[in-house]
């Protein structure tokens, strides 16, 4: 009867030995399996971006010339703007001079409206 228990235990041992080594293996699969697919995701990643990097430069390369043109018509447009400016500058110079002179020289002294009410409120 010992001789039998001692073989069953060693059956036992033997069959948990064995579902260890299976669990090993399956550990040791998963773990390939996920750097198989980090590696492949990083792969497609790599094409995804490539794409999309050839896809922008078509794109910038295509509407390259547009800014450039747009870039001498807004030039072309503040130049115009800055010579209307100076023409107005020269023919109004002395009428603006005048103006500005008159704000200048003909101040009118006044007290603040603060103190105004500051005064109103004591007399």
């Amino acid at each position: 009867m010992a001789a039998q228990h001692s073989q069953g235990i060693q059956t036992l041992l033997e069959a948990e030995k064995e579902a260890a080594k299976i669990v090993q293996q399956a550990r040791q699969y998963r773990v390939q399996r996920l750097k198989d697919a980090r590696s492949e995701a990083t792969k497609e990643i790599d094409e995804y971006r490539k794409s999309k990097d050839t896809e922008f430069k078509a794109f910038e390369s295509s509407h390259a010339g547009t800014t450039s043109s747009a870039q001498t018509t807004v030039d072309k447009d503040t130049e115009q703007k800055l010579k209307h400016l100076d023409a107005c500058w020269e023919n109004n110079a002395d009428l603006i001079v005048q103006k500005l002179l008159d704000r200048v020289v003909l101040v009118e002294p006044q007290l603040h409206r603060n103190l105004t009410k500051l005064g109103a409120q004591e007399l």
